[in-house]
């Protein structure tokens, strides 16, 4: 059994501490326009509070399937299927021990100019409920000054299985400990989001964001239409209208006034979950920074959510022989 530890990806310019424990980014630092080194993503010092479940998803891999499933039931080929209830009324995250809570194991860890670490986890048959064995292989790489690559790659051996997987970090470019989110500005290549029941389980719809509070086509800040959306944002974007550079889309860029720290992101995924941190409440994390209510934002690249429940959605299935690939390229500047 792998032991849980934390290791580092340093490049002379960028510093990111990350965990085999749910392959989890503990911290993130890269300079502001003064070229001040600052931490950027919400935490903890230690991984005994990862370990606790004190983190609402703090900077993990969550698998095998991202977000909701309604009910957490599925059918697949004819045979039903049943997943934990975690988050009444429906299975979230990949269940009680999704891939966030697991420690996976050490594959390759190089240093140099551009550093990188691979974290190898081996999903087996009926675990949380899903269908056949998975081997899952993560790889976070610093690939230039700036810029945080991660390549996610998952493949069925013998049935095949949903597999949707999602990086959870909740970035606050003023510095993790700098307060909430609502003045920094975000910008979405998305001209539609799928809309929510009451148990927050996408309808089937795919909704024009123009003339509503989810528009984010043109940059703006992510308080000015909060409050007309309940608790805040929390909604899956389908990405849908941005540049494509070396395969992956545009899909947000998100800058803090203040520091003036951009994260540009990129990714071959079709949605993305824009969530602004509504539930964290009182956390006593790194350095005792206290992050409440929209303290970060996760830029939760995905397939959709309930997307096993949906005909019209794009499929999560990946069949035996067939291999999933998600590709995240965060892109960190000063403007």
């Amino acid at each position: 059994m792998a032991e849980p530890k934390i290791f580092e990806l340093n490049n002379g310019s960028m510093q990111v501490t990350v965990s085999n424990l749910g392959c989890t980014i503990l911290s993130l630092s890269v300079p502001d326009k003064d070229g001040n080194l600052g931490d950027v993503v919400l935490g903890f010092d230690t991984l005994e509070p990862y370990q606790k479940g004190l983190a609402p998803f703090f900077g993990c891999i969550v698998g095998r399937v991202a977000n909701r499933i309604k009910e957490g039931k599925f059918s697949l080929n004819g045979v039903d299927y049943t997943l934990p209830i975690n988050k009444p009324p429906n299975s979230l995250h990949g269940g009680h021990k999704g891939y966030d809570k697991v420690v996976w194991e050490v594959a390759e860890h190089k240093e140099g100019e551009h550093p990188s670490i691979t974290f190898k986890y081996h999903s087996r048959d009926g675990e949380e409920g899903y269908p056949g064995d998975l081997s899952v292989t993560a790889t976070y790489t610093l690939t230039s000054k700036t810029t945080l690559r991660l390549d996610m790659e998952a493949v069925p051996a013998n049935k095949p299985t949903p597999v949707s997987l999602a990086q959870h970090t909740y970035w606050n470019l003023g510095g993790h400990n700098s307060g909430d989110i609502l003045d920094n500005t975000a910008q979405i290549w998305a001209n539609h989001i799928t809309p929510v029941d009451q148990n927050i389980i996408p309808t089937g719809e795919i909704m024009p964001v123009k003339g509503t509070p989810f528009d984010f086509t043109a940059e703006k800040q992510i308080g000015r239409d909060i409050q007309q959306v309940g608790l805040g944002y929390d909604h899956n974007y389908v990405l849908d209208c941005g540049d494509v550079k070396d395969g992956l889309k545009h899909a947000a860029k998100i800058k803090d006034p203040k520091s003036s720290r951009v994260l540009n992101l990129w990714t071959n995924a079709p949605g993305m979950q824009f969530y602004t941190a509504n539930y964290v409440n009182g956390v006593v994390g790194k350095g005792g920074a206290v992050y409440n209510k929209h303290a970060g934002v996760c830029l939760e690249t995905q397939g959709f959510p309930n997307a096993v429940n949906t005909p019209n959605f794009p499929s999560v299935i990946v069949q035996p022989g067939d291999k999933y690939i998600h590709n995240m390229l965060y892109e960190f500047s000063v403007e």
